[in-house]
């Protein structure tokens, strides 16, 4: 993993991205915290190394999150989707690791995914491996569905797709795992957790959010109207993190 720290002083929030985030992605829940952001990099993305064969597993990706997370004494952090499950792991494992956790579009939590989201990461992942023959065009008709109508996203598109062409092992391996084997591990943690949801998306579904809100003593739920609420609801993503992390 890479990180990059911005800002100075505490406290000091960890920032995980999600799989397949562009750089633009993975800096968003940063915007306008207090203190230093360190945001990660994980292997396959932006600037850092591709990730060697067999590494996408929660528990791979959790321990590296928290050697991080302790090499810049971090106390607060941020995880959208994969880095969401990966703070779970590590607060399932260190439950007093946090003072304060965000998890945004949580994706799975402690059993498979239902069959429509297992069937939406399968188009997705079917769409990267025929990228090689159709020129990508599967892929980019994919990721224009999960675009709101409307929304001005630039060369997002381009740029999200190159990511996901660097991860086809994550696209196969992640949807078959879970961060944690049972949630009730998440009983013992004190830290207050904000869970942020979405009604609309295949791949993040609402009722996972509400479980993982549900699993802690302290946390707050937020379901947003949108299936990317990355891109439709920034400001309000912002007002909740500042509020929740200040």
């Amino acid at each position: 993993m890479r990180w990059t720290a911005y800002g100075r002083g505490d406290p000091v929030t960890l920032v995980v991205h999600g799989l397949g985030a562009t750089a633009g992605e993975a800096r968003i829940p940063a915007s306008g915290l207090a203190g230093t952001r360190v945001v990660l990099t994980l292997p396959g993305h932006g600037t850092a190394p591709d990730a060697p064969p067999g590494y996408w597993d929660y528990a791979r990706i959790a321990a590296d999150v928290r050697e991080v997370a302790d090499e810049v004494a971090a106390t607060r952090a941020v995880g959208v989707s994969l880095g969401s499950g990966a703070l779970t792991r590590i607060l399932a494992e260190q439950p007093d690791r946090f003072a304060k956790v965000a998890l945004l579009l949580p994706a799975a939590l402690d059993g498979p995914r239902d069959t429509r989201t297992a069937a939406a990461f399968g188009e997705l992942a079917a769409a990267v491996a025929a990228a090689d023959a159709d020129g990508g065009a599967q892929l980019h008709r994919v990721l224009r569905a999960e675009v709101p109508e409307g929304a001005d996203v630039g060369d997002h598109l381009q740029q999200r797709a190159a990511a996901l062409l660097r991860v086809p092992e994550a696209l196969r391996a992640l949807p078959e795992r879970y961060p944690i084997d049972d949630a009730a591990a998440l009983a013992a943690v004190r830290a207050g957790v904000l869970v942020v949801g979405a009604t609309e998306d295949p791949l993040h579904p609402a009722d996972t959010a509400e479980a993982t809100a549900a699993a802690f003593p302290d946390a707050r739920l937020e379901l947003l109207p949108s299936a990317a609420p990355m891109l439709t609801h920034r400001a309000r993503l912002r007002a909740l993190l500042t509020e929740h992390l200040r």
